[in-house]
């Protein structure tokens, strides 16, 4: 990292410099460390007993300046055939990772062992943890950080923020289940074992609304870990009127109860909610 961290960032200030070799081979590191899983674009940190995300922006750079060192170039795998500049990760079978055709992860997205990609897609940067299940149409955006035993389920969009490269990317922490249809972009942090119901949007400026409590409490950004989350809707007044809008209500904290396999809808019953 202290060799081609300075030449990235140099890069990445004057793109002049990816001509050069060893600026160049910089860039092609960092991927492949990202690729492998000794580097990683974000990581969790413990400062004073709280814990952070660290966000390495020169990672990020790394991945931008990839595109442009990178030629298009015609890929085919079996009946398929791509064109485009990313290759395809490989040797999935020595990883431990299960892919299940024609599920797609990109070379610089690292997938630990007893990871199942199910039709679904990885991007460039993403991060997905130990036994964690990406359900058919599910998409893992670039840069994202999904936790070990998380399920993401079918038709989940998990957002990719790859600028500008300090901004901290989509975060799902340990165990979380995100509900079918869900979304989650712009930064959002799940935290461990919460549950989102289908079909929750979350976006930075989501309104997240505890309702647990006596009092409301607004959110954003941020779902607490073992919260127990699902759609919801509040009046907003207009120029032409009073309009329901979008929001996310926590309802519950999953219970002990209701561990890490259990289905959505299973986690959902304690709070009288299908979804």
């Amino acid at each position: 990292m202290s060799e081609i961290r300075p030449l990235i960032e140099a890069a990445f200030d004057d793109r002049a410099l990816l001509h050069d070799p060893a600026h160049r081979a910089a860039v092609e590191a960092a991927i492949a460390g990202l690729d492998d899983g000794t580097l990683r674009i974000a990581e969790p940190s413990t400062d004073d007993g709280v814990r952070e995300w660290v966000v390495h922006a020169w990672l990020k750079q790394a991945v931008l300046l990839y595109f442009g060192v990178q030629q298009m170039e015609r890929m085919e795998v079996g009946p398929f055939e791509f064109h485009d500049k990313i290759p395809l990760k490989k040797y999935l079978d020595r990883q431990g990772v299960r892919v299940v055709p024609p599920g797609v992860a990109r070379y610089g997205s690292h997938l630990e062992p007893g990871v199942i990609l199910m039709p679904g897609y990885v991007n460039i940067g993403a991060r997905v943890g130990a036994g964690t299940m990406v359900d058919t149409w599910a998409t893992v955006g670039s840069c994202a950080q999904i936790g070990k035993g998380v399920h993401l389920s079918g038709g989940v969009g998990i957002g990719g923020v790859l600028e500008p490269p300090g901004a901290r990317p989509v975060i799902i922490e340990d165990g979380a289940f995100v509900g079918s249809r869900a979304i989650v972009v712009e930064g959002v942090h799940v935290g461990a074992e919460a549950v989102l119901g289908a079909n929750v949007v979350l976006t930075a400026s989501t309104v997240i609304v505890d309702v647990r409590g006596s009092e409301p409490i607004e959110l954003r950004g941020h779902v607490p870990a073992r919260a127990v989350v699902i759609p919801g809707t509040r009046p907003k007044r207009f120029p032409a009127g009073e309009y329901q809008v979008p929001c996310a209500l926590i309802i519950g904290e999953r219970k002990a109860s209701t561990d890490q396999k259990t289905s959505l809808n299973e986690a959902l019953r304690d709070f009288g909610v299908a979804v």
